[in-house]
């Protein structure tokens, strides 16, 4: 089983109509891949639009879009 996240993908933002998302709950629909992690930093991929992305979760950060992109 592939390990999974939910943070909004940010070149296709699939799940912006979601009532589940919006809510911050984990979403059946909208997961993204999860690639590979580095402490707080995770590397992910939308499985929509193939998009890959890195997301830093560190609280007050700050992000373009949520997102930087893969190294």
């Amino acid at each position: 089983m592939a390990r999974r996240a939910w943070p909004a993908c940010p070149a296709c933002d699939d799940a912006r109509h979601c009532a589940t998302c919006a809510d911050r709950r984990t979403c059946g629909e909208h997961w993204r891949y999860l690639i590979a992690n580095d402490g707080p930093v995770l590397h992910l991929q939308c499985p929509g639009c193939t998009h890959t992305w890195s997301h830093d979760t560190r609280p007050g950060l700050p992000r373009r879009n949520g997102s930087a992109p893969c190294p």
